[in-house]
């Protein structure tokens, strides 16, 4: 099965765009609310490369990005691959 992880905040638009469109694809995923900081947005930070902004998406460990990313990826064709075990 696809591990799908995303790091969230409330009241993000970007975070709801991406999840919306993973959702679409009818994957599964953990998702890891950072809104209040804490351990796991150490994780992301450290995850991401230092990346700060939400939310951060890892497909199989792999760091696909943010929501911009993963919508590029998605409109050249190379989302369903990574879906697919």
């Amino acid at each position: 099965m696809t591990k799908v992880e995303i790091y969230t905040k409330f009241y993000c638009p970007y975070c709801v765009r991406a999840i919306e469109l993973l959702q679409s694809k009818g994957v599964e995923m953990v998702e890891y609310d950072v809104t209040m900081g804490g351990p796991k947005k150490a994780e992301m930070v450290e995850r991401s490369g230092g990346r700060m902004t939400m939310p951060q998406i890892f497909i199989n460990d792999r760091h696909i990005g943010g929501c911009d990313d993963l919508v590029a990826l998605d409109r050249a064709g190379g989302l369903d691959p990574l879906l697919v075990n």
